[in-house]
């Protein structure tokens, strides 16, 4: 993938997240910056780099993990409570700030790069273009929004981990925000 040295200096941002949300199983409650290799929008498509994704608000962390696509041609929203007693989430902010490539707005195409990168259900390019920034910068990892609701969202590089602290995971079902961050998306839990 063919990206403009200067361009990705440009968009190269000093960024520093507070409050950030990240929803993750409980069952990675003891390690809540944690990070393993996946196949997300961002991960490398070669195992080469680990990553962590923080959401600004709850409802997106929530719409990121746990709900995606799976309610799509569907008029009942409904979760069993069983599977969000599963979910925990954390709060995490930076103690330093994260130099991340600002892909929200104009960033894609600045770069020449299809928007299906950060937009699409389909990751491939998003993690083509990931490996790219990740060899060919020193960036701490990507600010995007999420094409779920829209929100800010930062994929960071395990490089840039250690600038980050966390709360205490919390049961996600014990969280005051859960229902409101729910209904905002149509989801109602049921027993």
């Amino acid at each position: 993938m063919r990206l403009d040295p200067a361009t990705l200096a440009d968009l190269a941002l000093a960024f520093l997240p507070d409050s950030y949300v990240r929803a993750c199983l409980l069952a990675h409650r003891a390690t809540p910056l944690g990070m393993g290799h996946g196949t997300t929008r961002f991960s490398s498509p070669v195992a080469a780099f680990k990553l962590l994704y923080i959401a600004e608000d709850l409802q997106t962390a929530l719409a990121e993990t746990m709900i995606r696509d799976r309610f799509e041609n569907r008029v009942r929203r409904r979760i069993g409570l069983g599977e969000v007693t599963a979910w925990g989430a954390t709060e995490v902010s930076a103690n330093a700030p994260l130099t991340l490539i600002d892909l929200r707005t104009t960033g894609l195409l600045r770069l020449g790069v299809s928007t299906d990168a950060g937009r699409a259900k389909a990751h491939r390019l998003g993690r083509v273009l990931s490996a790219a920034i990740y060899d060919r910068t020193d960036a701490d990892g990507v600010l995007y929004l999420s094409r779920l609701t829209s929100a800010t969202c930062c994929a960071v590089y395990e490089r840039g981990v250690g600038k980050l602290s966390a709360t205490p995971v919390e049961d996600v079902v014990t969280l005051e925000g859960l229902v409101p961050a729910l209904r905002g998306l149509d989801v109602e839990i049921v027993r």
